[in-house]
């Protein structure tokens, strides 16, 4: 099987394609650099030259904050663009896995979210996300998976866990925001779960995210503990830490398909990432 990722050089599009190498299928990775998912004819004929069955679209906007001072490149980049990849696939007969977010949710449920609750996005970010889903169905009505994850972090690319390991060796306490609460998910797990899903190609909108909950804090206080790194981590709130984009207040996400790829716990996706030895940046 051959399956074409875009944005292949970030930190899930680097794991897609390692995990559709380790499963024996022909990965055809393209960079920002090689294509742009906002050139809607260079999609397509990106589309057409690869000759793929699948294409995961892992290129997306993914500065949340940004997104609120840039609302309509957000939108081309996660909305059209994702449009463009949709549609060339479905016309070169290929069928299109899409990477969602958390953050099409309010946040304001208080139980996680399943897959029928509905979407009130409350940043640019994540309204582009939805714009994104509905712009998928439409272009590829017959032919198309959408996956919601949430707090991703890996190997290839900057994150919260390398963040505070770096923030921990400069400093002497850290304050970390206790009122957000979600599903950290290891992108090597999702990329594993991504590929699977290349395979059995199920049309829905799917729900995979790390197992458990917790907040940024306690996050974050396990990263510190596991890296063995002496630091006290100590909680605030998003009102003493205000950022530019609102995030959800909880916005964890479970499926109700039986048929869902269940990805490990996210402290297991913490053990692999923090035994892959990767630097803090």
């Amino acid at each position: 099987m051959r399956v074409l990722i875009t944005g292949a050089a970030g930190m899930l599009g680097q794991d897609v394609v390692s995990a559709t190498t380790a499963a024996a299928h022909e990965p055809v990775g393209l960079t920002h650099a090689q294509l742009d998912i906002c050139d809607a004819e260079a999609v397509r004929e990106a589309v057409r030259a690869a000759r793929a069955d699948v294409v995961v679209n892992c290129a997306a906007w993914t500065d949340v904050d940004g997104a609120e001072a840039h609302p309509g490149e957000a939108e081309a980049a996660n909305g059209d663009g994702a449009a463009n990849v949709a549609r060339a696939a479905f016309e070169a007969g290929a069928w299109t896995i899409h990477v969602s977010s958390d953050y099409v949710f309010d946040g304001d449920k208080g139980d996680p979210y399943i897959e029928t609750d509905p979407t009130n996005p409350v940043s640019a970010y994540g309204r582009s996300k939805l714009a994104g889903e509905r712009a998928i169905a439409e272009a590829a009505p017959a032919a198309h998976t959408i996956v919601r994850s949430s707090w991703l972090f890996g190997i290839a690319g900057p994150c919260f866990p390398a963040t505070i390991m770096r923030l921990a060796r400069e400093r002497d306490e850290l304050r970390v925001v206790d009122d957000q609460v979600g599903c950290p998910t290891f992108t090597g797990h999702l990329a594993c779960a991504l590929t699977e899903l290349a395979t059995t190609r199920p049309l829905a909108i799917l729900h995979l995210a790390g197992g458990g909950e917790c907040s940024w804090y306690e996050f974050a206080r396990e990263i510190v503990a596991r890296a063995g790194l002496a630091i006290e981590v100590a909680p605030t709130t998003s009102e003493e830490f205000p950022r530019p984009a609102p995030r959800p207040a909880y916005s964890v996400l479970r499926s109700e398909s039986r048929n869902v790829p269940r990805l490990p716990h996210w402290r297991d996706g913490l053990a692999e990432y923090l035994a892959a030895g990767v630097p803090a940046t």
